[in-house]
């Protein structure tokens, strides 16, 4: 009898141990937070930035775009030249999943992403691509204070 007894109890107690084990909790992560040290988590980013941008049939699109701790943004835009009338976007943004680069919403027929550096933004292709050659420079945003 005291052997069946052990068997028993150490039959409930192996499975005990198998069960606990194997129904501990599983941590979830957040896959989309960016990890590590990018753009979003060390750079004081928020704030307004200016520049002209190159324009095919103007002389340069006056630019400027605020962005705020809540990822939402204001930018406006004069075509120099051709009117005086300032055109006002706002909407939210996002982050990519680098932590790297911004993604204007509500933008879609016209460059909406941008690298964020310190305190300048670089203006992205309409591919999302880094702009190139001797204009490169030309399609950043510099940070005012």
């Amino acid at each position: 009898m005291n052997l069946l007894f052990v068997n028993i109890l150490c039959g409930l107690m192996f499975s005990f141990i198998i069960g606990a084990t194997g129904c501990s909790p599983k941590i979830k992560t957040d896959e989309a937070i960016p990890k590590g040290d990018n753009s979003m988590v060390s750079l004081d980013w928020d704030g307004t930035y200016k520049g002209t941008i190159p324009c095919a049939d103007c002389q340069g699109i006056e630019t400027s775009l605020t962005l705020n701790k809540d990822n939402t943004y204001l930018r406006k835009t004069k075509y120099i030249g051709k009117s005086d009338i300032v055109y006002e976007k706002t909407g939210t943004f996002t982050w990519n999943k680098e932590g790297s680069t911004i993604i204007l919403k509500g933008i879609s027929n016209e460059p909406n992403q941008y690298v964020v550096g310190e305190n300048i933004l670089f203006q992205l292709d309409m591919s999302g691509k880094r702009i190139t050659g001797s204009l490169a420079d030309s399609y950043n945003l510099r940070k005012v204070q």
